[in-house]
C-alpha cells in the first residue's frame, strides 16, 4: 500500500521560500505570478491494510509541524 501526504503552511504563516521562488519567477521574466506558496510530499510505502487513521497519527506526531502546517492524506 502507499501514501501519499501533501504538507503546506497554514493561510497566513508567511512563506520565505515561497517568496523566494516568486521572485526568482519573476526575474526570469514570468511576468503575473502574485504568489507562491511551497510545500512538501511525503510518499509512504505502508503494510496492507494500515489505516488512513494511522497515517494522520503519524502526520500528526511528526511528519507535519501541525501548529504552522496543514496536511492531506492521498491513499494510492
Amino acid at each position: 500500500m502507499k501514501a501519499r501526504v501533501h504538507v503546506m503552511l497554514k493561510n497566513g504563516v508567511l512563506d520565505p521560500q515561497g517568496e523566494a521562488v516568486r521572485h526568482a519567477l519573476g526575474t526570469l521574466g514570468f511576468a503575473g505570478v502574485e504568489g507562491v506558496r511551497q510545500g512538501k510530499v511525503i510518499e509512504l510505502d505502508l503494510a496492507d491494510g494500515t489505516s488512513e487513521a494511522m497515517i494522520g497519527e503519524m502526520c500528526e506526531k511528526l511528519l507535519a509541524n501541525t501548529v504552522i502546517e496543514s496536511y492531506r492524506i492521498e491513499v494510492l
